[in-house]
């Protein structure tokens, strides 16, 4: 029988290569930032309605077409692991009436999202995000404060060589005539576009300034530009967007050619992009911008002004750089006792269980082995403390003390035990720190 293996493109995370701990770092500096913005967590289902993405993200995006990974449940219906992580958030909002108990939310995310496209560098089918989303609020200034908050989030990580790409695409005037534009400027040339092109020509010519097939390339360059289609107020409303980022100390620079790849998009849009070359050509970190008309898209009953972002966690710890671990003190608890001596390897259980409701990390070898065996595991799990009970350590409450790195060994009474432990942890002799 054939060894059973991942999914291609969706991949295991194994404590041996350290890559769970940068993860974690990663996830908790995330959090650290967005609580510090006001953003509160919120955790949606995986799995979701495949009308939701359908009418949220949009029919002509790759995602819908190409890229999801949909099945019918026994009842059959429809649904989709979910691609991104907006739609399911604005979903929930409509759906527990969150603006009715507060007019302005704030939420953030962390999450496993789905696409079914080709694996790549830092590009996965089962991959990762970060994300934050505002509701019920229009201000230029959120959505600088909202870049800002992706801005220094990345410089907490340690990420400092990214460009902020910046545009506006406009409400539903600036969109219609610019469409007309643009249908004017691509349909002689219809010929010579992508075939995805050609479809999106009819369905949303604003797609066609997204496409990275080389056929489409020269007729983009010419293309005429979104940004001399905006209306006079949504020109004032990205105006005061860059004003407040100049302000902000956030650094951007305006770029005509960014639509983004998803239909709910409105006025301000932004990507971040790595310029370490550490992704090679795919250097999107991730980007977002404003989507005043999902809601209504997905069912409420007035308009809510949104803005938002997603950055790739995969993608981001390609381009962070990758810090020193550090060693952790980490105590172990060793039994001195025959295989069969169950009183002795019930108080290694109690005191390690103790030290556990005290903070400390803790591990027993509960095969108990001998004492060499287990002295030898506590080395292999880097214990920069080993604490060695017997018989005679439980009768007269004491605990034998042997510091590893550098082999000296005591007595210490059990009921001082905390404070040795914790005195020992400050030292950073004890565990071999430099």
């Amino acid at each position: 029988m054939a060894t059973l293996q991942a999914v291609s493109g969706m991949n295991d995370l194994l404590p041996a290569d350290g890559q769970g701990a940068r993860w974690h770092r990663l996830e908790t500096a995330f959090r650290d930032t967005s609580v510090r913005y006001g953003f509160q967590e919120v955790r949606t289902p995986l799995c979701e309605y495949a009308e939701l993405f359908q009418r949220g993200v949009g029919e002509a995006t790759d995602i819908v077409e190409k890229e999801m990974y949909t099945f019918d449940d026994r009842g059959q219906r429809r649904l989709a692991l979910r691609p991104e992580g907006t739609a399911s958030a604005v979903r929930a909002a409509i759906e527990h009436s969150v603006l009715a108990r507060d007019p302005v939310v704030r939420w953030s995310y962390v999450g496993a999202m789905f696409r079914a496209e080709r694996p790549a560098k830092g590009r996965y089918r089962q991959f990762h995000q970060v994300g934050a989303e505002v509701y019920g609020d229009d201000s230029p200034a959120v959505d600088a404060e909202v870049i800002d908050l992706a801005s220094s989030f990345l410089q907490s990580i340690g990420i400092t060589k990214f460009i902020v790409r910046v545009n506006s695409l406009g409400g539903a005037e600036t969109r219609a005539r610019y469409r007309e534009a643009l249908l004017a400027y691509f349909a002689p040339h219809r010929e010579a576009l992508s075939p995805e092109s050609q479809l999106r020509l009819e369905r949303n010519p604003l797609r066609i300034l997204d496409s990275k097939d080389p056929r489409d390339q020269a007729f983009k360059a010419g293309a005429p530009s979104l940004v001399d289609a905006l209306t006079p107020e949504d020109r004032a409303h990205f105006d005061r967007v860059q004003g407040f980022l100049t302000a902000l100390g956030t650094p951007f620079v305006v770029d005509a050619s960014l639509v983004r790849g998803l239909d709910y998009y409105s006025r301000t849009v932004f990507e971040i992009v790595d310029t370490s070359g550490s992704l090679g050509a795919q250097d999107a970190l991730g980007g977002g911008g404003r989507y005043d008309q999902l809601f209504t898209e997905l069912g409420s009953a007035k308009p809510v002004p949104a803005f938002g972002f997603a950055l790739g966690i995969e993608r981001l710890l390609l381009a962070a750089p990758v810090e020193e671990e550090k060693k952790p003190f980490r105590v172990a608890v060793v039994a001195v006792a025959k295989p069969d001596e169950n009183t002795t390897h019930a108080g290694v259980l109690a005191l390690a269980r103790e030290l556990r409701m005290h903070g400390f990390e803790t591990v027993v070898d509960t095969r108990f082995g001998s004492m060499k065996s287990q002295m030898r595991r506590a080395n292999d799990l880097a214990a920069a403390v080993v604490l060695l009970i017997g018989s005679n350590e439980l009768a007269a409450e004491q605990v034998s003390m042997k510091l590893m790195a550098t082999g000296e060994q005591r007595s210490v009474p059990r009921a001082a035990l905390l404070d040795e432990l914790t005195q020992t942890q400050r030292a950073p002799a004890a565990t071999g720190a430099p």
